[in-house]
């Protein structure tokens, strides 16, 4: 691990419980995995990481900084891959709400061996489930920022796996789809590929992005658009996107079958074709 200018072992790894990350969820942060050792989409991820702390008021470390202890830190570690959690908190200082009180900025690099969802997952799908709980209001906590604060989400993955779901999908205060607590949804509908669309209050996925560019690539028309509850049950094929998923398929909601209960063919070809993109990073043709 990295802890604010040094190479730690995990019990070295010691933040102050004064630290405003801990006490009030007071930061950004970041997850990217490796292919082949090298970071994917990395320059992505701290584009957004700076607009996650551009919307919070948060000074970051320089970009370069903060890629240096991404690189010294994966050196460190020696993973065959590895799974990268890029955190900044804006510091410590006296207990209050009032930024102001904290000191200076705390950068973390977790680096840890990367662990991806098991096979069988990408070839049977996954259950998801339309919860109660609702994404934040964009004018209460933005979802576009990727802020430390994640007890929404949380609160819609508690209720999804006490269904026996693998993965929630919340709604908008509107009753739009959005997101799932830690990943992007698409459906397919009249060979269209659909994905909520962002003005509905979501986080922009790094994977959903490059996603819909291989989709484009390929042929298939991608857009985003409105989503309702019926349009993913009606889905013919529907699947999530993330950085440590890739593409997964989704093949039941609420336990009903999506399509025939199998992944459908342009949910496959697009697992493949992101699964070509991560070739193409380990062998340094692609970033």
């Amino acid at each position: 691990m990295y802890l604010d200018g040094r190479i730690v072992d995990e019990a070295g790894a010691v933040v102050s419980v004064f630290d405003r990350g801990f006490l009030y969820g007071d930061s950004v942060y970041e997850v990217v995995r490796t292919s082949g050792g090298r970071a994917v989409d990395l320059r992505r991820h701290l584009d957004r990481l700076e607009r996650s702390a551009e919307a919070i008021g948060l000074e970051l470390p320089p970009r370069a900084e903060i890629a240096r202890a991404i690189d010294e830190t994966l050196v460190s570690a020696a993973n065959a891959d590895s799974y990268v959690r890029m955190i900044v908190t804006r510091g410590s200082g006296e207990i209050g709400l009032d930024p102001a009180l904290a000191d200076r900025p705390l950068l973390l690099v977790i680096i840890k061996p990367l662990v991806l969802p098991a096979p069988r997952l990408y070839e049977e799908g996954v259950d998801v489930a339309l919860v109660e709980v609702r994404r934040n209001p964009r004018r209460s906590l933005d979802p576009a920022v990727k802020s430390g604060n994640y007890l929404n989400n949380i609160l819609g993955l508690r209720q999804a796996k006490a269904r026996g779901a693998y993965e929630c999908v919340m709604q908008n205060a509107e009753g739009w789809i959005v997101e799932g607590s830690t990943s992007n949804l698409f459906v397919v509908r009249g060979g269209e590929l659909l994905t909520p669309a962002l003005t509905d209050g979501l986080l922009e996925g790094i994977t959903r992005g490059r996603v819909m560019e291989i989709a484009a690539a390929e042929g298939h028309v991608a857009r985003e658009t409105h989503l309702g509850p019926e349009d993913l049950r009606a889905a013919r094929e529907a699947f999530l996107t993330s950085s440590l998923r890739g593409v997964l398929p989704v093949t039941r909601v609420d336990g009903v079958a999506v399509g025939d209960g199998t992944p459908g063919p342009i949910t496959r070809r697009l697992v493949a074709g992101y699964g070509r993109f991560l070739a193409e990073v380990a062998a340094g043709a692609s970033h």
